[in-house]
């Protein structure tokens, strides 16, 4: 009765190891598809925006500042925030602290709407 119970356990516990790599290969793969490639897809597409910002685009800082584009240069934009007495008050921004850009076109259709 004691090797009986020996054989048991072994087939029990002692499983081939490539019946657990396949389910945690499907899990990985769950993730993949539902969760790091559609963030790759939207990081990409955002520094794609990002990218191709021009003078007259609105854009939303990650520090939750508002503004439309009035300067391009490699590293940051010059970005217009709000208007006190009829001056312009601007900021400039680092391009890596963009979170957001709608075009100028897409900026005042959204508008109308409202």
């Amino acid at each position: 009765m004691g090797n009986e119970t020996s054989a048991l356990l072994m087939q029990a516990g002692g499983g081939s190891d490539i019946s657990f790599f396949i389910p945690m290969a499907a899990v990985f793969l769950i993730f993949y598809f539902l969760v790091f490639r559609p963030q790759q897809k939207q990081q990409r597409e955002r520094e794609d925006a990002i990218k191709a910002a021009v003078k007259g685009d609105r854009i939303i800082t990650s520090g939750g500042l508002y503004g439309t584009i009035t300067g391009v240069d490699d590293e940051k934009f010059t970005v217009e925030v709000g208007r006190v007495k009829g001056t312009k008050v601007e900021v400039q921004v680092a391009r890596a602290r963009v979170e957001s850009v709608t075009k100028a076109g897409q900026a005042d259709a959204e508008s109308e709407k409202s």
